[in-house]
């Protein structure tokens, strides 16, 4: 049975620089032929922090913010978290609002997936994906689809009029064809080639709006990370865009972690029964040692932590689910804990948690703040990895 590598990201982090860092990730497991599939945990848009009021805590917000992200720039994020995880927009429509289902009305779960078991693409999706010479890999993805508790658990919150439900299927298979097609050295298609498809299938399936809809946008809209110049007042909107997430992802989790810590668990869930190793960076790792100290799960058999402050937070009585002095649980598995002298936002577990973890010290070669997030280019780091595949 394959081992699964579940990668979950630290504070701050969204779209694009996400799917940069799995896909480091992804090369090195690579690089070394690791029998480990490797998938990710992308938490930030889901139930990281965000101006939930449009930013009304802040002083003349609306005068002072950056101009944000355009509405190409938020396309381009999306894509790059859908093209390494292309179920990821499945996963948010697991909450989406009950709608009510009239009497004798076939139930909108049962109709969407009937409509999945039977698809067929049109002549023009056929052509369309000939071209483009993803026939093979559309055929993947669309088993992959089937296949997928994302999808099934996505499927049971279906309305009536399932129009954001069939987009987000659309783009799903659209980006694990055509990721499939990258990765195995044809040329990106770009976004204008790849709409094509994505337009057609969503046709095909009968929905309209072919944009992402109104629910799904509220929670794929990243906060925009401007860099600010002028004086600091007259530029605050500006600072408190770029730094939310940052700051923002550690307090929300602290005052309001459950959320973090479902959709960490569900993910955890949606791999099947097969061994989970768990790989958490900063915030990240805070939310797997928190989450596997309040419950047992099974399929973690191994925990990694990087550049991880959930030591200082257990110290200070500030971890939400253990506090100092109470001991790690029976059912904690394995664990390294993984840091770098030069990372002042990595801390020793030894000291606090005794023999239930292992420290690894690396040298990431690079001065704070880079070293908190070199880790992934060190050779030092993949060898302690290893040594707990073996």
């Amino acid at each position: 049975m394959i081992t699964t590598l579940l990668f979950v990201h630290g504070t701050g982090v969204r779209g694009e620089r996400y799917a940069e860092t799995l896909r480091a990730v992804q090369a090195q497991v690579t690089a070394r032929a690791w029998p480990v599939r490797v998938v990710g945990c992308y938490w930030g848009d889901a139930v990281g922090a965000r101006l939930a009021l449009g930013g009304r805590s802040v002083p003349e917000y609306e005068r002072s913010k950056g101009a944000g992200p355009t509405p190409v720039e938020q396309t381009r994020d999306l894509w790059a978290v859908l093209y390494v995880d292309p179920w990821y927009e499945l996963r948010l429509l697991r909450d989406f609002p009950p709608q009510p289902v009239g009497f004798g009305v076939e139930p909108p779960a049962d109709a969407i997936r009937r409509q999945i078991a039977e698809f067929r693409p049109s002549d023009t999706l056929t052509a369309e994906l000939a071209e483009h010479r993803l026939g093979v890999e559309f055929a993947e993805a669309w088993a992959g689809l089937r296949a997928a508790p994302e999808f099934a658990a996505a499927a049971r919150t279906a309305p009536a009029d399932p129009l954001e439900h069939r987009g987000a299927i659309a783009r799903a298979v659209v980006a694990y064809a055509t990721a499939r097609a990258t990765a195995a050295g044809r040329p990106a298609l770009g976004g204008t080639a790849r709409e094509q498809p994505v337009d057609q299938l969503t046709a095909d399936l009968h929905g309209s709006g072919l944009g992402v809809g109104t629910w799904l946008a509220t929670r794929t809209k990243r906060l925009g990370a401007r860099a600010v110049t002028s004086r600091l007042v007259r530029n605050r909107g500006g600072l408190t865009d770029a730094a939310a997430p940052l700051a923002g992802d550690v307090l929300r989790y602290l005052a309001r972690g459950e959320a973090m810590r479902a959709y960490l668990r569900r993910t955890i869930t949606d791999q099947g029964s097969g061994p989970i190793v768990l790989l958490g960076h900063s915030l990240g790792g805070i939310m797997c040692v928190d989450l596997l100290a309040h419950e047992s799960i099974l399929s973690v058999t191994t925990l990694i932590t990087v550049g991880s402050q959930a030591p200082f937070l257990y110290e200070i009585g500030a971890l939400p689910s253990l506090e100092s002095p109470q001991p790690l649980p029976a059912s904690f598995p394995r664990w390294i804990n993984v840091h770098d002298r030069d990372d002042l936002l990595s801390y020793s577990g030894a000291g606090v948690f005794g023999d239930r973890v292992r420290d690894v010290c690396v040298d990431n070669g690079e001065p704070f703040p880079a070293s908190h997030s070199a880790y992934w280019s060190n050779d030092e780091v993949w060898a302690a990895i290893e040594s707990l595949l073996e």
